[in-house]
């Protein structure tokens, strides 16, 4: 569904955050990136959702090259991002928040249809759905950002940090909703993480990046018993 081909990207002055990296997500399942703060994953996530141009290499969805494509073209193709820290419009309603992922859809049945499938996930969200965003807990917040995401209804939803700011309370019910969501739907997910426990237990297949590099790639179940993985990811000995 989604791959990439030698793709370089480049900030200040030239210097490549991203070098020459290459990647495919299957339809269907559950992708991650893991790596430590500076490694490139949200550089990654950003350029498959067109908020950064590529400075080399392709990005290919659904057999179309999207890395030039502006960022309501790469929408409109399915792809449904959920940024890192939310990017809530926090003095709009929970309600309002979630109409807006809906902004491509006519018809107030079907908008109805899809609020009715985010509060199945987000029970939370409909008891506030008249609260201002900022009142939400940071929990609730990640809620509302993935509920907004879902309410275009993409093929791809991108998620980057998902944990971002939660305790591991929160973490663990952030987790069991992404999976109780590719469970109902079959929906293509990608992740992109630095808590490596949460994006191994999600998904199917990782790659590790470092200094804008791949590094290792597999099944999570093989990276989980890697001993590289369990040392600088997992913490264990």
């Amino acid at each position: 569904m989604l791959k990439s081909q030698g793709l370089v990207i480049c900030y200040q002055r030239g210097v490549p955050v991203v070098q020459g990296i290459s990647f495919e997500v299957k339809e269907g399942s559950c992708t991650a990136f893991i790596g430590p703060n500076g490694s490139g994953k949200s550089t990654t996530i950003k350029s498959i959702c067109g908020l950064v141009i590529p400075s080399a290499g392709e990005i290919w969805f659904n057999g179309e090259r999207i890395d030039s494509l502006a960022i309501h073209e790469i929408a409109k193709r399915g792809i449904s991002l959920v940024p890192e820290e939310r990017r809530l419009f926090f003095n709009m309603s929970v309600l309002e928040n979630l109409q807006l992922g809906a902004y491509r859809c006519r018809g107030q049945n079907k908008i109805g249809k899809r609020l009715d499938a985010v509060f199945e996930y987000f029970p939370r969200l409909e008891e506030r759905k008249n609260l201002p965003a900022h009142s939400l807990s940071g929990g609730e917040q990640q809620m509302l950002a993935i509920g907004r995401a879902l309410m275009s209804q993409p093929r791809l939803l991108v998620l980057d940090e998902p944990s971002f700011g939660l305790s591991p309370v929160l973490v663990a019910e952030i987790k069991r909703i992404i999976s109780k969501i590719q469970e109902n739907t079959g929906m293509t997910i990608l992740v992109a993480e630095q808590n490596a426990r949460l994006a191994l237990s999600l998904g199917e297949k990782c790659y590790v990046l470092e200094s804008g590099r791949i590094t290792l790639e597999g099944s999570t179940s093989e990276l989980a018993q890697d001993e590289r993985v369990k040392k600088a990811y997992l913490g264990i000995e």
